[in-house]
C-alpha cells in the first residue's frame, strides 16, 4: 500500500529538535501516563457498547433507545480531533493538556446525576466531546521520552496498541463493575481512571513547542460544517441497522444533510489561501487509494469487534462466560504491538500488511465453521490470529501516512488526520453497520430456507414437535396447547440455527475480502517490482564509444 504523497509545492518544515535524554524511571512514568490516558478514553468509549443489554433496564429504556447513547457519544467525538490540532498549536500544549483532562474529569463527575435515558444522553454527548483530546494526549505522552528516530516506530506502535486494548479490557472489567454498582459502577470506574490521568498530566508536563498562530477566520465555519457532516453520518451508522435503513426516513435525511454540509465545507476550503484541510490533496489518486485501504481494513476488523461478541450474545452467553476469550485477545494484541515496536521500520509496511491480512483471513476461515454448539474456548486460536493481525496493521498504516505529512507542515497533518479519523471512527461504525445488516439479511434468508421444511406431513418434524411439546406435558393437559408450545420452541431453534449460519456467511465473506486484498497487495508489489526492473536498464548512461 502506498502512502499518499503531499503536494510538492509545500516547503518542508525544519526537523524537530532532538529531545534531551531522561532517566529510565521518568520515561516509564510518561509511558504509564500514556497508557492511563488511552485506557481512560477507550474504556469510556466502550462502556456502553459492550453493556447495552445489561444497562437498559437500569435506565428504563429499550435496546434501541439505549443505542442512542452510543450515537450521542460518537456524534461529536468523530470530528473534534481535527479542530484540536490547531487549538493545540495556537494556545500551547501545556494548556491544552491540563484543560482537556480537567474537562474529562468534569464530564465523568456528571455521571453521578444520570438516572434515566434523557440525562444519560446529555452526559454521553458531553463525554464524547471531553474524550476527544485524550487519544492525542496519549500519543504525545508515549513519544515524549523517546529519541526522534524511535518516535514513529517504537512510540507509534506502543501508542496505537494502547488504543486497540479498549474493547478486551472493557469486556474483562465490566462483569465485576456491573455486579458492584450496575451502570454507576461502570461510570465510577471511568471517573477513577480520569482522576488518575488528571494527576499524571499535572505531574508530568510535556515539552511545549513554540506557539503558532494558525487559526484562520473561516476555520470555525469549515469545522462546524465538517462536524455536522461527520456527526450525522456517525448517528445514522450507529442506529441504521437497529431502526433499519429503508424503514426510518430520518436516516436518509441524516445522510443527505451530511452530504450537504461536507460539500459546503469542501467548497469553502477550495477557495481559501490557508485552508483548514487540503481538499485537492485529499482527492488525489494516491490519497484516495490510501484511504480506501484503511477503510477496507477497518471494515474487515469488524470480524472481531462485532462478530465474535455478537455471535455468543446471540447464543445466549453472558459477558462472564467470555472472559477467557477476551484475555486471549488482549494477549494477542499486546504481542502484535510489541512485534511492531521491535520490527517496524520505514519500508517494511507492506510486509506487515501482508501478515496482517493472512492472520485475519485465517481467523475468519476458522470462525466460518461455527455451530450452535461452539463455545468461547473453541475460537481462542482464530480470535488470537485476528487480534494479532489488527495490532500489526494500524501502526504500519499510520506510520506510512504520517511521516510524509509531518514533513510538510500543519495543513497536511490535519488533512492526514481527516483521512485517519474518517477511516477509523466512521469506518468502524460502517463496518459494524454492514456486518450487522448482512447478518440480519442472511438470518432471514436461512430461516426461510429452514421453514420450508416445517411440515406436519414430515414424520421427523411431527416427532420433533411432539418431543418439544412433551416438555410441557406435566403443566398443560390440552394437546393443542402442547403442540403450539412445540411449534414455538421449534421456531426458536430454527432462528438460532439460522443466526449461526448467517454469522458463518459473514465470517466467510470477511475471509474472502481479506484474501482479495492480499492478492491485490501482492499484485501491486509485483507490478512495482517489474517497473523498477525494466526501468533500471533505461536509466543507465549510454556507453562511451571507444576511439
Amino acid at each position: 500500500m502506498n502512502a499518499p504523497s503531499p503536494a510538492p509545492q509545500a516547503a518542508p518544515s525544519p526537523p524537530p529538535p532532538a529531545t534531551t535524554s531522561m532517566s529510565r524511571t521518568r520515561a516509564l512514568a510518561y509511558m504509564l501516563a500514556a497508557t492511563m490516558l488511552a485506557m481512560t478514553q477507550q474504556v469510556g468509549a466502550n462502556l456502553i457498547t459492550t453493556n447495552v443489554y445489561q444497562i437498559q433496564g437500569e435506565l428504563g429504556a429499550t435496546v434501541a433507545e439505549t443505542n442512542w447513547l452510543i450515537a450521542a457519544y460518537m456524534a461529536p467525538n468523530v470530528s473534534l480531533s481535527i479542530a484540536l490540532i490547531k487549538i493545540r498549536m495556537q494556545y500551547g500544549l501545556r494548556n491544552f493538556a491540563e484543560i482537556s483532562i480537567a474537562g474529562f474529569v468534569i464530564a465523568a463527575l456528571l455521571n453521578f446525576f444520570v438516572h434515566d435515558l434523557q440525562s444519560a444522553l446529555v452526559v454521553r454527548f458531553m463525554s464524547g466531546i471531553a474524550a476527544a483530546p485524550l487519544s492525542s494526549l496519549a500519543f504525545l505522552y508515549m513519544i515524549e521520552p523517546l529519541q526522534p528516530r524511535q518516535k514513529l516506530t517504537v512510540g507509534l506502535s506502543l501508542a496505537l496498541t494502547n488504543t486497540t486494548l479498549g474493547i478486551p479490557v472493557t469486556r474483562l472489567l465490566s462483569p465485576s463493575l456491573l455486579e458492584i454498582g450496575g451502570f454507576h459502577g461502570l461510570t465510577l470506574f471511568e471517573m477513577g481512571l480520569a482522576l488518575v490521568a488528571f494527576g499524571l498530566v499535572y505531574a508530568l508536563p510535556l515539552t511545549t513547542p513554540p506557539r503558532v498562530k494558525v487559526i484562520g477566520p473561516l476555520d470555525g465555519v469549515s469545522y462546524l460544517l465538517i462536524a455536522l457532516g461527520f456527526g450525522a453520518i456517525a448517528v445514522a451508522l450507529s442506529l441504521g441497522r437497529i431502526y433499519w435503513w429503508l424503514e426510518a426516513p430520518w436516516l436518509g435525511w441524516l445522510f443527505a444533510g451530511a452530504l450537504l454540509c461536507l460539500t459546503l465545507a469542501a467548497v469553502i476550503e477550495l477557495h481559501r489561501q490557508s485552508p483548514l484541510i487540503d481538499i485537492r490533496w485529499l482527492t488525489s489518486p494516491a490519497t484516495l487509494h490510501y484511504a480506501t485501504v484503511l477503510l477496507l481494513f477497518r471494515i474487515v476488523l469488524a470480524e472481531q469487534t462485532v462478530g465474535a461478541s455478537n455471535f455468543f450474545q446471540a447464543l445466549g452467553f453472558q459477558n462472564e462466560q467470555t472472559l477467557p476469550l477476551y484475555g486471549v485477545i488482549l494477549a494477542a494484541i499486546l504481542a502484535g504491538g510489541f512485534t511492531c515496536a521491535a520490527l517496524l521500520r520505514p519500508g517494511r509496511e507492506n510486509a506487515f500488511y501482508a501478515v496482517a491480512l493472512i492472520c485475519i483471513m485465517g481467523g475468519a476461515i476458522l470462525d466460518s465453521s461455527a455451530t450452535s454448539l461452539t463455545r468461547p474456548d473453541d475460537i481462542h486460536l482464530s480470535q488470537a490470529l485476528v487480534a494479532y493481525g489488527s495490532a500489526l496493521f494500524l501502526p504500519a498504516a499510520m506510520g506510512q501516512g504520517l511521516a510524509p505529512a509531518l514533513a510538510r507542515g500543519p495543513v497536511y497533518i490535519i488533512s492526514f488526520f481527516v483521512i485517519f479519523l474518517f477511516t477509523q471512527s466512521i469506518g468502524g461504525l460502517l463496518g459494524s453497520a454492514l456486518f450487522g445488516s448482512f447478518i440480519t439479511l442472511r438470518t432471514s434468508f436461512h430461516y426461510s430456507q429452514l421453514a420450508e421444511h416445517f411440515s406436519l406431513a414430515n414424520p421427523l418434524v411431527a416427532e420433533r414437535l411432539q418431543q418439544l411439546g412433551g416438555s410441557y406435558g406435566h403443566i398443560l393437559t390440552d394437546l393443542g396447547l402442547t403442540r403450539a408450545e412445540g411449534v414455538t420452541l421449534l421456531a426458536q431453534q430454527a432462528t438460532r440455527e439460522a443466526t449461526v449460519l448467517a454469522y458463518n456467511d459473514a465470517f466467510l465473506l470477511i475471509a474472502m475480502i481479506a484474501g482479495s486484498a492480499l492478492i491485490g497487495l501482492l499484485t501491486h508489489l509485483a507490478v512495482l517490482r517489474l517497473r523498477e526492473r525494466f526501468a533500471a536498464p533505461a536509466a543507465l548512461p549510454a556507453p562511451t564509444p571507444q576511439p
